[in-house]
């Protein structure tokens, strides 16, 4: 017996709200943006600023503001003090934009700070690690080259796995490497060749046809976007964990996205000669509505459990992955399916088709 959440036969139509979707999607891309501007770049962390992070646990809870006035006279810069890990644990993180004193006579003023203004608080540091601003700036440049490639990655599979044209996927991937390189000969920073090898990138995809490819690549970007766009106007951190996130977010997201694009595939082999592809593509979405909702609520549950129990450390990472997943299930469904519609010039519906209601016997397979 299959579980089924969404009655078969169901027949919403998805594709009447695309447009108000993109709005939506569009309005708090911008949001972000514009947040992101007005900030002056991304919030990062000490992996990607460079500075400091120093681990002290304490015998006993401590407000966050005596920690941070305790260590004032020490001279480090944006000091931030957060707590690290279980409640019951009684560990904080402090951090601290780079500084030029060493290591070694950090930890030792820290150490002098603490016993001179909190002399009861029974404090000891576990760690202390320290990022130069060369070393973050060769990792955001690390991070940004792994999520391109996990999208390039990700539109040569769907090219060669939807429609066979892996010979397409490779001139694809040959003219985006000539593109970078012409580029690199220029001295384009890191960040503008990622953008550009994005743009580079869903150019390729329309021009070569490689619709599927398009419309997941499109839909992989929005949910990266949204994540981030939520994060600048949280004014949350971005740091490694951030970008191991949405790297799972590019993963989760794919998944989704190849559920319906596979049953679209499907529905169009079998029933797009009498049916015009829009109502092909809502029903695709309708049958599989019950797995969708199923995967995404036991992940999500999951993630709530990580956010709300797994402590600090990971508290962001978890707030990342709950957006997410919302934004990869949103994506699937009003980003990635409708695009293959309003994009797709070899998939526009059928204007000699007859629009007829959808065929019974094919309704009743609802819910794979």
């Amino acid at each position: 017996m299959v579980l089924e959440l969404i009655r078969p036969g169901t027949k919403i139509n998805f594709l009447k709200y695309r447009k108000l979707a993109y709005l939506i999607s569009a309005a708090v891309i911008v949001a972000g943006f514009v947040s992101l501007a007005v900030k002056g770049g991304p919030r990062y962390g000490v992996d990607f600023s460079g500075g400091l992070s120093i681990q002290v646990r304490f015998a006993k809870s401590m407000d966050v503001t005596l920690i941070e006035k305790a260590v004032e006279g020490v001279g480090l810069q944006n000091v931030v003090v957060q707590r690290f890990g279980q409640d019951d644990a009684n560990e904080y993180l402090i951090r601290a934009s780079e500084s030029e004193a060493h290591q070694e006579s950090i930890r030792a003023a820290v150490e002098t700070a603490l016993a001179k203004n909190l002399p009861d608080s029974g404090y000891s540091i576990q760690r202390l690690e320290m990022v130069g601003p060369k070393v973050g700036a060769d990792l955001r440049g690390k991070a940004l080259e792994a999520i391109f490639y996990s999208v390039l990655l990700i539109a040569i599979y769907i090219s060669g796995r939807f429609e066979q044209r892996w010979m397409a996927a490779g001139i694809m991937a040959a003219g985006l490497a000539g593109g970078i390189y012409v580029l690199k000969l220029f001295g384009a920073s890191t960040v503008w060749l990622i953008v550009a090898a994005m743009l580079i990138t869903l150019a390729l995809c329309y021009v070569l046809r490689l619709k599927y490819a398009l419309g997941a690549v499109v839909a992989d970007l929005h949910d990266i976007l949204v994540t981030i766009a939520l994060f600048s106007l949280m004014n949350k951190e971005f740091d490694l964990t951030i970008v191991a996130a949405l790297l799972t977010i590019l993963g989760y997201s794919l998944n989704d996205t190849i559920i319906v694009y596979d049953r679209i595939r499907e529905k169009n082999r079998t029933v797009g000669k009498t049916m015009p592809f829009e109502q092909v593509i809502n029903l695709s979405i309708n049958e599989t509505l019950s797995r969708t909702i199923l995967t995404a609520g036991t992940t999500l549950l999951t993630v709530v459990c990580l956010y709300f129990f797994g402590g600090a450390v990971i508290h962001d990472f978890a707030l990342a992955m709950l957006i997410g997943i919302l934004a990869g299930t949103y994506s699937s469904i009003f980003v990635a399916s409708p695009l293959l519609m309003d994009v797709g010039s070899g998939l526009k519906p059928r204007s000699g088709a007859p629009a007829r209601a959808v065929p019974e016997e094919t309704t009743e397979t609802a819910g794979a």
